[in-house]
């Protein structure tokens, strides 16, 4: 399922996300009927065996998930968490377009995301060990160094906006990672995606408590690549966004591609990664339980599949957070906490400095927040 290229994108670090969860829509998509029929198991198998090694691709992404409008620059020259914030909710919302590039033919470990802005770009580059962000407008770049056999890329370094925007294949990975036997699956009519006949794997959820209604998955007839993702949110009709494909091809691209050089003017900063993804593969993520306890930098799910949710614990001092008026804008205040919501993903953030956050109903959110030990919270600092 394009484990080489899910793997390499680092995972972006904004409450909006935090679930795993960022959703998806579809491309518009014809009826072809020109593959031959196959069962939903079928095309689970299909996804399950794609072993595409190599692409350069152009892919789309529109959203609507019933946030507010906010006002150009909303949050823009803050500092930290909120400019941070502030620019992964723009690439939440509106239309964005952005190129992927990959090649792990020959044990390359090569691939660089560039998310087109107006007279701008903001890129993730990794070239072997080598990962860098780039923000052209800012004119800043972040380098780190990944150590040997290690899955580190996923998290690393601090990917911020860049990272905010996932792949058709990458999104798909994660919605299939939720499909438990509560998940009914189905093949819809043929679909044609950036010019490739797709079958239309469709995922209905029948957790009561999720707000997901159904996600659309173009799966490539060929390869089993995921070209494109929707999602509908429960008790609507209209997606609450889409990602996909618009162009694609499997040749390998130039090497070219994954050489960067920061131009003149350029603000390099060396980032270390923290020893936690310098782990070997496998290590990272033992005791995450909650019964194995937590950290303030290592999130805890609770709930399966659908109804999952995530607690992370992020300290009592937010000022810097609550005193922005992107955060008044955006949150809702609920006993206990604050609550962000959109059609797809709920956010709590409690005032003891934890946020729980799932594609589920803000209620659920208040539940978990009251069930969970106030002692895993950090002190103040």
């Amino acid at each position: 399922m394009a484990q080489k290229f899910t793997k390499w994108i680092p995972a972006a670090v904004v409450p909006v996300v935090i679930a795993g969860v960022v959703i998806a829509v579809p491309m518009a998509a014809n009826a072809t009927g020109s593959l031959p029929d196959k069962s939903a198991q079928e095309v689970l198998a299909l996804v399950a065996s794609s072993n595409v090694t190599a692409l350069s691709a152009t892919f789309e992404q529109t959203s609507n998930l019933g946030l507010p409008q906010l006002p150009t620059g909303t949050g823009a020259q803050g500092s930290g968490s909120t400019a941070q914030a502030a620019s992964a909710l723009e690439l939440l919302t509106g239309n964005h377009t952005a190129r992927v590039y990959a090649d792990s033919t020959n044990g390359a470990e090569n691939m660089r995301l560039q998310v087109l802005d107006s007279m701008a770009e903001r890129d993730v580059i990794r070239s072997g060990s080598d990962v860098w962000l780039y923000d052209s407008k800012k004119q800043t770049a972040t380098h780190a160094t990944l150590p040997a056999k290690s899955d580190a890329a996923t998290s690393a370094p601090d990917a911020g906006d860049a990272a905010s925007t996932l792949t058709p294949d990458q999104l798909a990975a994660k919605l299939l990672a939720a499909v438990t036997p509560t998940t009914t699956v189905t093949v819809g009519n043929d679909l044609s995606v950036a010019g490739r006949s797709a079958y239309d794997l469709v995922l209905t959820p029948q957790a009561g408590d999720t707000l997901i209604g159904t996600v659309s998955i173009a799966v490539d007839g060929s390869t089993g690549l995921p070209l494109s993702v929707t999602i509908v949110p429960k008790g609507s009709a209209d997606p609450a966004f889409t990602t996909a494909f618009t162009s694609i091809s499997f040749d390998a691209p130039s090497a070219d591609l994954f050489a960067f050089t920061p131009p003149a003017g350029t603000t390099v900063t060396e980032q270390a990664l923290p020893a936690e993804m310098a782990k070997p593969t496998g290590e990272a993520g033992k005791g995450t339980g909650r019964s194995a306890g937590k950290s303030a930098d290592r999130p805890v799910v609770t709930g399966t599949g659908w109804s999952s949710i995530v607690e992370l614990n992020v300290g009592t001092d937010q000022s810097a957070l609550t005193g922005s008026p992107l955060f008044a804008q955006l949150m809702t205040p609920v006993e206990g906490g604050s609550v962000f919501s959109t059609s797809l993903v709920n956010v709590l953030l409690t005032t003891d400095g934890r946020v729980f956050a799932g594609s589920v109903s803000a209620e659920a959110l208040k539940a978990a927040a009251a069930a969970a030990p106030l002692a895993a919270a950090p002190a103040a600092k």
